[in-house]
């Protein structure tokens, strides 16, 4: 969605306020066109709908991994554990990211061993909004496993509360 009329705040007021949300922190990963391993840190993830069972992910058009949804219809998402803070820096900062000890899930995508979930999908659907791209993911298999999450807010990484 474009606009055509200034903004009456700044960029850096409008990511401020944001940030004031807390979120989980996941790995997304795809591959590419010759079928080569692609990721990063989203924490633009959420449940749609539960029939059929439907997740989002917001991928930067600029990104690499942007073109792996389009070339292999697949995706999976690991959500990570409040441990795994290394592993989401790797991935957002584009380090050494398949150096981790990724393993294949049921339907070929990488995944994030010790994550709390693990969910792949095929592309449903894709929405351009602005500078990115929402993708619609039906999921094919699934597992999850109980622990604390990885948090972030206010651009760092935070600590759950006590656990429910």
């Amino acid at each position: 969605m474009t606009t055509t009329r200034p903004m009456p705040f700044e960029t850096a007021d409008f990511k401020r306020a944001l940030g004031q949300f807390a979120t989980g922190v996941t790995v997304v990963t795809t591959k590419g066109a010759q079928g080569g391993p692609l990721g990063l840190t989203v924490s633009a993830f959420a449940s749609v709908s539960l029939e059929p069972p439907l997740v989002l992910v917001s991928i930067d058009n600029r990104s690499e991994v942007h073109g792996g949804f389009e070339a292999s219809g697949l995706f999976a998402v690991s959500v990570l554990a409040e441990h795994q803070q290394e592993i989401s820096q790797r991935f957002a900062f584009g380090v050494e990211k398949f150096d981790a000890s990724l393993v294949l899930g049921a339907h070929g995508m990488y995944l994030v061993p010790g994550a709390l979930a693990h969910i792949e999908c095929r592309v449903g659907a894709a929405h351009v909004a602005g500078d990115h791209t929402i993708y619609l993911g039906e999921v094919l298999w699934l597992e999850a496993r109980p622990g604390r999450p990885l948090v972030y807010h206010a651009s760092r990484y935070a600590a759950l509360g006590d656990p429910a």
